[in-house]
């Protein structure tokens, strides 16, 4: 008689929890910590002038545009299918052109704020909270990657979209906007910016608060030279179906507009993700290109994952 099978052999405890793990384990089965999370492999920054996430319930493109040497924005994606339902992750990061390294600034904090955020979908946690969880990962990574004198800096903007609801998380500029094609398309975000406060003071209109030297100078940000940030937390309850878009300012610096945004992705962007936000980035191309263009887009309500019962439905991850 053959001896019962083993199972997989232990070979380490979960970084979270300290329970025991194997080497194939991608997750704690204790405690849902992510240990080997799908990665693109990090590629050098002629890699990033162009790059497509497709991970079916969202989708995402970035590209380096027409003006600058490299692409600073970075994107990270993820799905789980949880008890619950699937949930959809997004985050955008828009590295400061002022800073130092501002392309590895981007890509770090969307690293480290992506698997924050899918551990906790998977563990069933409040969004809001793992919202601001995952900043503080984001902005650990970028005090890593910092030095006196030395403060590599990024925007960001994280969704959690699961339950009938999306949760935001944002400092800077990079911007939330609900595309539908009904009366209600609308932006989610507001900006940390000079320009933003002087529209909300009243002192200019939005389009001449975007025309002036002030238009990009940001307020809020993640950094080495920032002690202890502050970022936006907001829930919003789509009203029926639609589509969420998650992107940096290179899009928007051209159509901040919601309703034109929706009609510029609208309606292929619902049953086709990737291409609705390849058409974002052309049109911003098109219209210049002068920055760097990074456009997710998440049809809502979220499709089921249609996986077998009887199986562990793993969480994808992509940056």
């Amino acid at each position: 008689m053959a001896d019962p099978d083993p199972g997989p052999a232990v070979t380490g405890a979960c970084p979270s929890c300290e329970a025991p793990v194997g080497a194939a384990d991608s997750f704690c089965e204790a405690c849902g910590t992510e240990l080997n999370p799908h990665l693109v492999p990090t590629q050098p920054p002629s890699g990033r002038d162009h790059s497509e996430l497709d991970l079916r319930l969202l989708a995402g493109v970035t590209d380096r545009g027409h003006r600058h040497v490299r692409n600073e924005d970075a994107m990270a994606l993820a799905t789980a299918d949880t008890p619950a339902g699937p949930v959809a992750i997004a985050v955008v990061c828009d590295g400061v052109s002022t800073s130092p390294r501002a392309d590895d600034a981007s890509l770090a904090a969307t690293q480290a704020s992506i698997r924050v955020l899918l551990t906790s979908a998977r563990r069933g946690e409040d969004p809001a909270e793992a919202s601001l969880a995952a900043v503080r990962a984001a902005h650990l990574a970028l005090t890593g990657l910092g030095s006196p004198g030395n403060a590599p800096s990024a925007t960001y903007i994280s969704a959690v979209i699961a339950s009938g609801a999306v949760t935001m998380c944002w400092l800077g500029d990079s911007r939330a906007y609900w595309l539908s094609a009904g009366p209600d398309p609308m932006r989610l975000s507001t900006d940390d910016s000079l320009a933003e406060e002087m529209v909300a003071r009243g002192v200019l209109a939005e389009a001449e608060a975007l025309a002036s030297p002030q238009a990009h100078v940001i307020t809020r940000w993640l950094g080495a030279d920032v002690a202890n940030p502050q970022p936006h937390v907001a829930r919003f309850e789509p009203p029926g179906p639609g589509v969420l878009l998650v992107c940096s300012d290179g899009l928007w610096n051209y159509q901040p507009d919601a309703a034109a945004l929706a009609a510029l992705a609208l309606p292929a962007a619902l049953t086709d993700p990737l291409g609705g936000a390849a058409a974002l980035v052309k049109f911003a191309l098109d219209a210049g290109g002068m920055d760097n263009i990074t456009a997710v887009l998440v049809p809502f309500p979220l499709a089921p994952f249609n996986a077998e019962p009887s199986t562990v439905p793993v969480p994808r991850l992509a940056t």
